[in-house]
């Protein structure tokens, strides 16, 4: 090479600087920018997840209204029945001073009597209920398929145990096989 340039050195080392600073400044604006974005997806969040509150206590708050307008409509055509089986134009009990002590009872002897009616059924179907489960026939049922399922679960163990003992003895032989290879 020879000593003369066309370019000066201090031309060349200048662009290079430049050059540098340019691309510093370049990737601390990608830098900025990148927060920039995350932080307005943040509060783009933060206002989506604040309307979606807003537009449920509105939606709430319709709804309350909605049922009270339904109330003061029900309430403003609700007849309320206060005398049944009395003429309309006569005077009830309330209004001649009485308290409506002529509720219907029963008689204590009919009383006892249907108390001892339902007793005896609800002992009567538990006993049937009991002989039927204790019959020989359910007892032999339930004995054949106890049978029948400790027969299946012994031969699933069995079947589980030959394929753990198969995988167990296949690693075996694959670890063998390793070192030799």
């Amino acid at each position: 090479m020879t000593e003369q340039w066309s370019v000066p050195v201090w031309a060349l080392v200048a662009t290079t600087v430049a050059v540098l600073l340019l691309g510093l400044l370049a990737a601390a604006a990608l830098v900025a920018v990148g927060r920039a974005r995350r932080r307005a997806a943040a509060d783009l969040d933060a206002v989506r997840r604040s309307a979606e509150e807003l537009v449920a206590r509105v939606e709430d708050v319709e709804h309350r209204l909605a049922r009270q307008q339904r109330r003061e409509s029900l309430d403003a055509h609700e007849y309320v029945i206060t005398h049944v089986g009395e003429e309309p134009g006569a005077p009830s009990a309330a209004q001649d001073g009485q308290d409506g002590q002529d509720a219907p009872t029963v008689p204590a002897p009919l009383f006892a009597d249907l108390v001892l009616r339902e007793s005896a059924v609800q002992a009567a179907s538990l006993a049937h209920g009991l002989r039927r489960a204790l019959a020989p026939e359910t007892r032999h049922r339930i004995r054949f398929e106890m049978r029948r399922e400790v027969k299946r679960a012994r031969k699933q163990r069995r079947a589980d145990l030959r394929a753990a003992r198969r995988e167990w003895q296949a690693r075996g032989r694959a670890d063998q096989a390793e070192p030799a290879a």
